[in-house]
């Protein structure tokens, strides 16, 4: 029987206009400290975020979305978030914000497979159905 790690994840959320609180889901964080994984999935979908906020800057908000698999690496270019701890760089990044960049509530999983779990939740909770048919 393979071994099964346990996850934390959360959501990572576009949300043009706070004040509204419409958002729309652009990634995954995924993090196991039982398995020394931290590892992010994004995958801004334009079209659907110009539906939603058509004067919005998309390269900002690219910009915005590519620090965080990079904060989840560690590499250098995170700057000093990045050289924090692992457990501590996934908590920096599902805090809690009101700013244009947010993340769901963390939930909880098992599998073992974590790059695999962390693809299948990108699929399900950030691919659009249009994207998933092609």
């Amino acid at each position: 029987m393979r071994k099964r790690y346990p996850f934390d994840y959360a959501v990572v959320r576009v949300v043009p206009r706070v004040d509204r609180g419409e958002f729309l889901n652009a990634g995954v964080i995924l993090f196991s400290s039982t398995a020394a994984f931290l590892g992010a999935r994004i995958g801004c979908d334009h079209k659907r975020l110009k539906a939603l906020a058509p004067g919005i800057d998309t390269a900002m908000i690219d910009s915005y979305l590519d620090s965080i698999p990079k904060v989840c690496a560690g590499t250098a270019d995170a700057g000093p978030i990045g050289a924090l701890a692992q457990r501590a760089r996934f908590h920096w990044l599902v805090a809690p914000r009101s700013t244009i960049i947010q993340t769901s509530p963390v939930h909880s999983g098992v599998h073992h497979d974590l790059a695999a779990a962390l693809e299948s939740l990108f699929e399900k909770l950030v691919r659009s159905p249009e994207a998933a048919e092609q």
